[in-house]
């Protein structure tokens, strides 16, 4: 079956950035909606028209992936508004209650960057907002979307889950 728009492609990918660290590897073969919201628009066109055993690299610049680096999504918070053991690479959604930093867009996830004894250094931009990247994929299968699939646009969460260095215990980072 070729990969066209509603279906559903297992992949598998490799992804590095522009340096060739590897960032994610998605080595068992993961099921995503073609067509709706769980690919980058790149990954798509990549795709149109392929078959399974399909690979192909492909660049990924931040305004095609998690965006470029936004620092007005950085704010600085009083360490009091956190619990005791808050540090560097934790994260929360949204801005702790009592928080003063206003004008954030809702369903933030910040990531804790670095603590102070007075405040605590937030960031709501990805963690691979501003990277370039490369992905690596690999087509392994395709099949037809069913109807509560082509409805949904989507076959769930996003899939970008990324461990990044610094993180606590290797915590995935969205």
């Amino acid at each position: 079956m070729q990969i066209s728009a509603p279906c559903v492609v297992s992949l598998s990918w490799r992804l590095e950035d522009a340096q060739g660290q590897l960032i994610d590897e998605l080595a068992e073969p993961l099921e995503f909606f073609y067509g709706g919201s769980d690919l980058f628009a790149k990954v798509e066109e990549a795709l149109a028209g392929q078959e399974t055993g399909f690979e192909a690299a492909v660049a990924l610049e931040p305004e095609h992936a998690f965006g470029d680096y936004d620092s007005n999504l950085v704010c600085f918070e009083s360490r009091s508004l956190f619990p005791d053991g808050v540090e560097a690479g934790m994260q929360i959604e949204g801005l702790p209650e009592g928080a003063v930093t206003e004008d954030m867009p809702d369903g933030l996830i910040f990531t804790v960057t670095e603590t102070y004894p007075e405040h605590v250094v937030l960031d709501g931009n990805h963690p691979l907002a501003g990277v370039g990247l490369r992905m690596y994929i690999k087509v392994r299968d395709v099949r037809e979307a069913t109807a509560e699939e082509i409805e949904a646009g989507s076959l769930g969460e996003a899939v970008f889950s990324v461990g990044m260095a610094g993180a606590p215990d290797g915590e995935p980072l969205h």
